[in-house]
């Protein structure tokens, strides 16, 4: 079985959604509630996406929306109360309608990877919910940053349940 790429090789990515764990998002146990997970990568994501033309009030400027189709989660580590977090994010893919992103979830406190998840968005158009191609600047700016992440010197192990169609 394949391991994850470390720390160390995520660390230079840029970083998103730079925060310390909140007692608000703590379990019995004194982690991170595993709710957060998805939530706490879905926002570094989000915040990926603005520099290629998606900014968070895409839909309201054009009518068209990033929606989740499908996610896969791996936890490593657990993050405890307090812990220093960030997201790091490697596009793998893009197809007329949909991307395919690798989201690492990093403990900046003890230098590990914490959670790991793949995830297919689409590009929804909000007046009748349905796929849409992604506008021709978005998808010139996701093939940039795919072919940009292509040629990080390791390779992302995927969990091979996720493709686009």
């Amino acid at each position: 079985m394949s391991t994850q790429p470390t720390y160390d090789q995520l660390a230079p990515l840029p970083a998103f959604a730079v925060q310390p764990v909140p007692s608000a998002f703590e379990d019995s146990n004194g982690f991170l509630n595993v709710r957060h997970y998805l939530g706490i990568g879905s926002e570094g994501l989000d915040e990926s996406l603005y520099d290629l033309g998606i900014p968070f009030n895409w839909p309201v400027l054009t009518g068209f929306a990033c929606l989740s189709a499908e996610h896969h989660l791996t936890y490593l580590h657990e993050l405890r109360t307090g812990d220093e977090m960030s997201v790091r994010v490697r596009l793998l893919g893009r197809a007329e309608r949909a991307a395919h992103a690798q989201v690492y979830v990093l403990d900046d406190t003890n230098g590990r990877v914490a959670c790991v998840f793949e995830e297919i968005f689409l590009c929804v158009r909000l007046e009748d919910r349905k796929t849409a191609p992604w506008p021709e600047d978005i998808a010139q700016g996701l093939d940039q940053r795919i072919a940009e992440h292509a040629e990080l010197p390791w390779a992302p192990v995927t969990s091979g349940s996720l493709a686009l169609r």
